[in-house]
């Protein structure tokens, strides 16, 4: 891949309809089904992006520069607006960046040891910070517009394998409530994720994926620990794991080690994975720009549906919405 093709990270929207692009060239777009890029911004636009998050479907999208042409530096976060076509809210912090999650009036910003919260979009401040174990791979996952009113953060506590669980509806400027945190893991976390009804959060080790209940009352309960396929496994270790929105269909796999499903993504390259609205169907984003889409079903059968290059698929829209 040529250097201008190179990418650099992908991240899946909050409904998990669309997915962003973050390149040595700038930003893509592209809405899941059907895949058809929605936008592009260019190097002369934004510079080389380490980092892009999605608000939803709509003309905001935060951005941090990477790469080796990037426009700012990795400790700035931007707000980018597709309708006017450029910036129009700049955040530094004291370090890089590691991650950047939104939500329609929140902004969560992962460094290595802390993660802050703001306000957002107007006025956009800082409500408070948090601490958390070192967390290079910007571990943090904020509840998806399924969730509805709850607003609930999910993050590296202060123990190896542990998580925090915050509920962010109950916190003000300056003050938050206690998270709820949970031991999920003897070794290091890999990655954390929700299912849509942000019930369930599904945490991985390198050795083991964890599932954990979020009751009405915010307390969280390890219910089973899996070893289940989905995770997207990489030579060193897990590389990203996803949760379906409904479990009912894993009901007899629950208390099993054997996986309902497996699939290899082929040349075996780091990945992003979502389930789509079907619950059988699995979307598996790849860096080396491959596409692919594979469907399940309850005997443990999966077959590849579906396949692209997204880095060829051109605009079908000209702004996001």
């Amino acid at each position: 891949m040529d250097g201008d093709r190179k990418i650099l990270s992908l991240r899946f929207n909050q409904d998990q309809g669309c997915f962003s692009c973050s390149m040595e060239s700038g930003v893509r777009i592209y809405n899941v089904e059907p895949l058809v890029e929605k936008c592009h911004y260019d190097i002369e636009t934004v510079g080389s992006v380490s980092k892009c998050e999605m608000l939803y479907r709509t003309n905001l999208i935060a951005i941090v520069s990477g790469g080796t042409r990037p426009m700012f530096s990795d400790n700035i976060l931007l707000i980018f607006d597709d309708l006017l076509k450029k910036f129009i809210l700049e955040i530094t912090f004291s370090s890089s960046i590691q991650a950047v999650r939104l939500r329609k009036d929140k902004i969560i910003v992962a460094l290595l040891t802390n993660i802050h919260v703001f306000s957002f979009p107007s006025p956009t401040q800082r409500l408070f910070s948090l601490e958390t174990i070192k967390n290079p791979r910007g571990l943090c996952e904020l509840s998806p517009l399924a969730a509805g009113d709850k607003q609930i953060l999910i993050f590296p506590g202060h123990k190896t394998g542990s998580v925090q669980i915050l509920d962010l509806a109950s916190t003000e400027i300056g003050i938050s409530s206690a998270p709820v945190w949970i031991s999920a893991h003897k070794g290091e976390l890999a990655c954390l994720t929700f299912n849509q009804q942000a019930t369930k959060i599904a945490t991985a080790s390198v050795q083991a994926l964890t599932l954990a209940a979020i009751q009405s009352t915010y307390v969280a309960q390890v219910t089973k620990e899996l070893y289940i396929f989905l995770l997207l496994k990489i030579q060193h270790g897990i590389n990203e794991c996803c949760i379906i929105p409904s479990t009912n269909i894993f009901g007899k796999y629950a208390n099993s080690k054997w996986a309902l499903a497996t699939f290899t993504v082929p040349p075996e390259r780091a990945c992003i994975c979502a389930f789509t609205q079907n619950n059988s169907v699995i979307i598996a984003v790849c860096l080396d720009g491959t596409f692919h889409k594979y469907v399940f079903n309850q005997d443990g059968n999966c077959n590849r549906d579906g396949f692209d290059v997204f880095l060829d698929v051109y605009d079908d829209d000209e702004n996001l919405l």
